[in-house]
């Protein structure tokens, strides 16, 4: 079982680790900072550094409770050496921000418009969107959305996780906005959360900043209109 350094400290750049395991340019360590897709959000990108040779993180897989860390080579190593993990900070940066920023927006939706319903999402390094059951959505009503998340962005609520059983989960409603979700705590017996203070709690397992002021501004990107149920958003941030 991988550590998960990133749940603990989502500003983690650099560690230091011991090789699990490794088989060709695949490596397992007892603890990493590198995420794995999932969730709807990209993998992490950076360097190891193992017995002296640098070495490009290229993938990042989760396979039941172990993180394997595809490299751009084979590596020889064994269980209990030293490795030394750099994670690229531009690319986590943003998929925190664009992370958190989905949230916000999710928060803001769920709050003015009850009966819409959010059925998926996908974070991209450079963008995110959002697909709603959403009839009376238009793009008058979604740059309205968006000004409102922008406007609770910058009252700056702290962001913040924390982990909660089953039991408890099941009886918080509206704690995960998508029927996969929904399932998923099913399965799990600790369910962890992000909460953005006084205004959203969903079930989560990704990483995230640290206030809504660090988002930046959101701007409307693309709207698709597939079908009065099928509304897809597409949105970027300001550097």
């Amino acid at each position: 079982m991988t550590r998960r350094l990133y749940w603990q400290d989502a500003y983690l750049k650099e560690f230091d680790s011991e090789a699990e395991r490794a088989e060709a340019n695949r490596i397992v360590l007892r603890e990493t900072a590198f995420y794995p897709t999932g969730g709807g959000a990209p993998h992490d990108t950076g360097v190891l550094t193992l017995n002296g040779t640098e070495v490009k993180v290229v993938d990042v897989i989760k396979e039941g409770e172990d993180i394997i860390h595809v490299l751009d080579s084979a590596v020889e190593i064994s269980s209990g050496d030293r490795v030394h993990g750099a994670i690229d900070w531009n690319r986590r940066y943003s998929i925190m921000r664009y992370h958190t920023a989905l949230h916000l927006l999710d928060a803001i939706v769920e709050r003015g418009h009850p009966n819409c319903r959010i059925t998926g999402g996908q974070i991209f390094v450079d963008r995110a969107r959002m697909d709603l059951d959403f009839p009376e959505l238009n793009r008058e009503l979604l740059q309205k959305i968006i000004d409102e998340t922008n406007g609770a962005a910058l009252e700056g609520h702290a962001v913040f996780s924390k982990e909660i059983t089953r039991a408890e989960a099941l009886k918080m409603p509206n704690l995960a906005r998508t029927e996969p979700g929904r399932l998923m705590i099913m399965g799990m017996d600790t369910v962890r959360l992000i909460e953005i203070e006084g205004l959203d709690v969903q079930m989560d397992g990704g990483v995230h900043v640290a206030n809504t002021r660090e988002i930046g501004r959101i701007l409307f990107n693309a709207y698709e209109n597939k079908g009065s149920h099928r509304k897809r958003v597409d949105v970027v941030l300001e550097n």
